[in-house]
C-alpha cells in the first residue's frame, strides 16, 4: 500500500512531468514554425519564438541549412515525445503491482529515446562545431545539444533499470505461477 506522502509526490512529478511535456511541445511548434518561416519569410523571423535566425546558412548552404534544422526539429520533437512517454507510463502504471510488462516495456522504450536524444545531441555538436570552422553556423546553436552528455548517462541508467523491470517481471510471473 503506498503511503500518503508517496502518493503526493508520485502526483506532484505528474503534474510536472505535464508541464514539462506542454512546454516541450511547445518549443517543438515554435522550431516548426520558425523553420517554415526561415524558408518563405525570412524576414519575418525576427518576430518568432527563440529568433532562430538561420537565413544567412541558408543563403550560403542549403544542405548545411537543412541538415541542421533537421537535427533542431527532430531534438526538439523526441524530446516532446519523452515526455509523452513518460506521462503515459505514470498515468498507466499501478503503482501496487509496478512489476508489470507495460511498465518494463515503457521504460524500455524511455531509454531508447533518452539515448538517441543523447547520441543525435552529440553528433549535431560535432556536425556544428565542424560547420561552424567554415563559417556557416552562428554561434547561439549550443543550446540546442548542449546536454547530450546528460541525455547518454541518463538514458544509460533507465536502460539498466529497464532490465531491471525486465527481470523483476519475471519473477514475479514465475512467482505468480508457483503460488
Amino acid at each position: 500500500m503506498m503511503s500518503r506522502t508517496n502518493n503526493f509526490v508520485f502526483w506532484g512529478l505528474y503534474i510536472v512531468a505535464w508541464l514539462i511535456f506542454v512546454g516541450l511541445s511547445i518549443e517543438a511548434g515554435g522550431v516548426i514554425v520558425n523553420f517554415f518561416f526561415s524558408i518563405y519569410n525570412p524576414g519575418f523571423v525576427q518576430n518568432l519564438y527563440q529568433k532562430l535566425d538561420l537565413t544567412d546558412m541558408y543563403r550560403d548552404s542549403k544542405m548545411a541549412f537543412f541538415g541542421v534544422y533537421s537535427f533542431i526539429l527532430i531534438l526538439s520533437i523526441l524530446k516532446a515525445l519523452l515526455f509523452y512517454l513518460v506521462i503515459r507510463l505514470m498515468h498507466k502504471m499501478d503503482l501496487s503491482k509496478p512489476f508489470s510488462s507495460f511498465v518494463s516495456k515503457q521504460i524500455l522504450q524511455i531509454s531508447y529515446h533518452t539515448l538517441s536524444i543523447g547520441f543525435l545531441s552529440y553528433i549535431a555538436r560535432q556536425l556544428v562545431r565542424n560547420l561552424r570552422h567554415h563559417g556557416f553556423v552562428p554561434d547561439n546553436m549550443d543550446q540546442f545539444w548542449a546536454d547530450s552528455q546528460a541525455f547518454i548517462l541518463m538514458g544509460a541508467v533507465i536502460y539498466i533499470l529497464a532490465i531491471i523491470f525486465k527481470k523483476g517481471v519475471e519473477l514475479q510471473n514465475e512467482n505468480d505461477l508457483t503460488v
